[in-house]
């Protein structure tokens, strides 16, 4: 195999070269952890190139930069971790779906249930019970990874051990040490099984039809583990499409034991064949949407061909509530005011509902048919959420680095930009938004805030900019078109996530930033002059409203916690002042003898001792650096406000 520090050397002078290759500087710190990524190397890969560099005597500014870049390189790669395992969880859940849509063997779907669980969850054994009815018990229906008959034989009663706690309970439970955990029921016989298993951790959740249990789905370790809560979630999940496959089996035992009971009522059975064929039609229109990506509304469509009527979904704040929640809370469609109701729900989190319009009547297999397409849009939309959510805290980890300077390379913020389809070398404004009118509570405030947050995100990402929670607020950088004010996006903003989040949200914007990949320091600059003029917003009880930074002047200042002169004098007089450096003339000073001759040109040509067209012209040139409206009261008294602020916050003469 060679020594590991030789492989990481040639592995790190190989990176090196391809780092100079593709444009890179040559011995980059970034190179050999590129590399690794590239190759998907273990973690403790990651150590070799800073060992290495010690080992070589590299100086300590070297193996720093070797230290940042590694830390960089381990959160890129959780984060593709985190991906990965995402994706392998939605793709299983996918797959047991389209499992489901086919269902021709109970036992062969149960058993890739229990396969995947087992897989997604890294646990050592799996299994699923059934609960009996006519013995008031549960017990073993598959088992997968176990070794011991006697285990695989058990019958739990209710409330014993843990299955029958969730059994009886319908419930989630978990224990981190089976034989340490004193809120279960033990018994010798179940005692014995674990045991003989080598059982420790034991995660269990109920199989649920509506508001019955039906049966208990297990992942469990032979060692101490703590079961985190997305794992949880993930074999609920499981569990809701193992009953549904149980469920499935069940209406075609049931319609089996029909046909052959009714052989001389044909017109009946031709009926209920019809039925049968429709909700096969719609599962197997569900599962080709589930594996092309298809949205929630291509799902209503296709179930309102099958159904023959109207099918729409709508937000769990546009539904009738009480319909909405007996729907979830039992599990099946319910009639409302001549519609159909089917909740749309998620680990008890509402996520709307599939409404059928004006349908007189279901029979049961029509019912489940909205059920079961309930059930895949619940799928699709957190499928949707995960993939919105990771794209959300990529966008706001780019603009916390932009905020806090951390990157300083221009090429790599311009390729993370351009993966989000943002433009750092447009023009572009900064805007602090922080909601106003939330109530004092504290969870009621931290609910508001991801909301704007998820608002401004949203926002963020249709309009090719980013957005990231700070300071108690949201703040986004979005681009200018040539056509817009910062004045007008402020308030564009400030009304389009105060309609998104239900409450007054109130956006201060900086002035136009440019070039953003070679200036990150711009970037917080402008952010600390969208929340001065925030402040000045809210100082001024203009809830709700939207304002960029120039609209205020010199009230700006008066206003705001944290003056910032040096800006206001700039965004007033900059351009003559920046005239007079580059060309030596006296725009200044002839600016100063205009006012303190209460603007009079013969009096101000009296004080400089020149000629009165010499005032006119140096007076005209003031007038196209400025604007026309210099003049005005208004902006007067803020040029001679400038102008003093100029002259004191210049040095003393020595």
């Amino acid at each position: 195999m060679g020594n590991p520090v030789t492989m990481s050397h040639d592995h790190v002078q190989s990176a090196e070269r391809s780092a100079a290759g593709a444009g890179a500087p040559f011995g980059s710190a970034e190179a050999p952890f590129l590399e690794l990524l590239a190759r998907g190397a273990s973690a403790e890969a990651y150590d070799q190139p800073v060992l290495l560099a010690r080992a070589e005597g590299r100086p300590a500014e070297w193996i720093a930069a070797l230290e940042g870049a590694k830390r960089t390189a381990l959160r890129v790669r959780a984060e593709l971790e985190g991906r990965r395992r995402r994706e392998a969880e939605l793709s299983a859940l996918f797959e047991t779906a389209h499992d489901l849509a086919g269902l021709r063997d109970l036992d062969a779907v149960l058993q890739a249930i229990v396969q995947r669980a087992r897989s997604l969850l890294g646990t050592d054994v799996a299994y699923l019970s059934l609960n009996d009815p006519q013995r008031g018990d549960t017990y073993m229906r598959v088992t997968e990874g176990s070794v011991a008959a006697r285990f695989q034989q058990l019958r739990i009663g209710m409330g014993e051990g843990l299955g029958g706690l969730v059994a009886q309970t319908a419930r989630p439970y978990v224990t981190d040490d089976y034989f340490k955990d004193d809120r279960l029921r033990h018994t010798l016989t179940i005692d014995t099984g674990v045991r003989d298993e080598g059982l420790v951790a034991i995660l269990g959740v109920p199989l649920m039809l509506g508001h019955h249990v039906i049966g208990v789905l297990f992942a469990a370790d032979r060692r101490a583990r703590v079961f985190e809560r997305e794992q949880i979630a993930l074999l609920g999940s499981f569990a809701a499409l193992a009953a549904a496959a149980i469920d499935a089996a069940n209406l075609l035992a049931e319609t089996r034991s029909a046909l052959a009971g009714l052989e001389k009522a044909n017109e009946i059975i031709q009926d209920r064949s019809g039925v049968i064929e429709r909700a096969s039609d719609v599962h197997d229109r569900l599962a080709g949407l589930v594996l092309r990506g298809g949205g929630v509304h291509d799902v209503a469509a296709a179930v309102s061909e099958v159904l023959d009527g109207t099918v729409q979904f709508i937000e769990a704040s546009a539904a009738p509530a009480e319909a909405l929640e007996a729907s979830r809370s039992e599990g099946h469609a319910v009639r409302h005011a001549g519609d159909w109701i089917a909740a749309v729900a998620a680990g008890g989190e509402l996520l709307g509902a599939l409404v059928l319009r004006g349908h007189p009547g279901l029979d049961p297999v029509d019912q489940r048919t909205l059920e079961r397409a309930a059930t895949v849009t619940s799928l699709l939309l957190l499928a949707r959420r995960s993939a919105a959510e990771a794209e959300q805290r990529v966008r706001g980890e780019l603009l916390d680095d932009l905020l806090d300077a951390r990157a300083h390379d221009p090429r790599l913020l311009r390729e993370r930009a351009a993966r989000l389809h943002a433009d750092l070398d447009a023009t572009h404004v900064i805007l602090a938004a922080r909601l106003d009118g939330v109530a004092d509570d504290a969870d009621q405030e931290a609910a508001a805030r991801r909301r704007l947050w998820g608002a401004a995100s949203r926002l963020a990402a249709t309009r090719h900019g980013l957005a990231a929670a700070r300071d108690g607020g949201t703040v986004l950088l979005l681009p200018l078109d040539q056509r817009d004010t910062a004045t007008e996006l402020a308030r564009r903003t400030a009304a389009h996530l105060g309609t998104a989040v239900h409450e007054a949200v109130t956006v201060g914007a900086s002035a136009p930033v440019a070039d953003l990949a070679a200036r990150p320091d711009a970037v917080a600059a402008a952010y600390e002059e969208s929340r001065r003029c925030l402040d000045t917003l809210r100082l001024l009880g203009r809830h709700g409203d939207g304002s960029a930074a120039e609209d205020f002047g010199f009230l700006g200042l008066l206003l705001a916690g944290d003056r910032d002169v040096a800006g206001f004098v700039d965004r007033t007089i900059g351009q003559v002042v920046a005239y007079d450096e580059r060309r030596g003339t006296d725009l200044m000073r002839t600016l100063d003898a205009y006012f303190a001759c209460g603007m009079s040109p013969a009096r101000t040509r009296d004080r400089l001792h020149v000629h009165v067209n010499t005032v006119a012209q140096r007076l005209e040139r003031v007038g196209r650096l400025l604007g026309d409206d210099w003049q005005s009261p208004a902006r007067a008294l803020e040029i001679q406000l400038a102008l003093r602020l100029h002259r004191l916050s210049a040095p003393a003469p020595k």
